[in-house]
């Protein structure tokens, strides 16, 4: 998460322009959707002038692109960090399991981001389905690791499978049930997981 630094005085000083604007498309973005949010709704949201809207960006365009990016990258900053707490790769994918009922739990939860954000770009070779296409492909490739380490027989297919239970408990613990969703997810973990060898002791 992208914060500013505090002030000598004890106070925060005013984020610069431009994380003023990013900050502004998040929120805005997450909450009304990103074709709904126009310019104006954003540079007045920012509290920065047009010129200065433009200076940074350029268009909506590459804002949304920035706002996918930072979005991506603090997503999975989060997740190997629950990663990296585990004691050893089963521990670490029980954490993605954590992860992901604190995420549908969470009070502002409106369903994947990421998800959101492609059902609005339905075109395939649109820059902003590459992001999107290169966060889960980030995801997977956590999955793989993690499987790989307790040696699962079939660390790729596994991966696969906890890919959909991952972007499914997302969209179902969005437009259905959130504790179902975090459940059938955990599931899913500790089923591959039990498809790995015992730990020798």
């Amino acid at each position: 998460m992208l914060t500013a630094h505090p002030a000598a005085d004890g106070n925060r000083p005013d984020p610069p322009a431009k994380l003023r604007i990013l900050q502004a498309a998040t929120a805005l973005f997450a909450a009304e959707g990103i074709r709904a949010v126009g310019v104006d709704k954003l540079i007045q949201q920012s509290s920065v002038t047009k010129a200065t809207f433009y200076k940074h960006f350029g268009s909506k365009n590459k804002l949304i692109s920035a706002y996918l990016t930072s979005a991506s990258a603090a997503a999975l900053t989060a997740l190997d960090a629950r990663i990296a707490a585990g004691a050893d790769g089963r521990d670490s994918l029980a954490a993605v399991a954590d992860t992901v009922r604190d995420a549908l739990h969470a009070d502002d939860f409106r369903g994947s981001l990421f998800v959101n954000a492609a059902a609005e770009f339905p075109d395939p070779r649109d820059p902003a389905r590459h992001i999107i296409a290169d966060h889960h492909e980030a995801v997977s490739e956590r999955f793989t690791r993690l499987l790989k380490a307790i040696e699962h027989p079939l660390p790729g297919e596994a991966a696969d499978e906890l890919m959909l239970a991952y972007v499914g408990a997302f969209a179902w613990g969005h437009v259905g049930d959130p504790i179902g969703a975090s459940v059938a997810f955990r599931r899913s973990v500790e089923r591959v997981i039990g498809d790995a060898p015992a730990i020798r002791r």
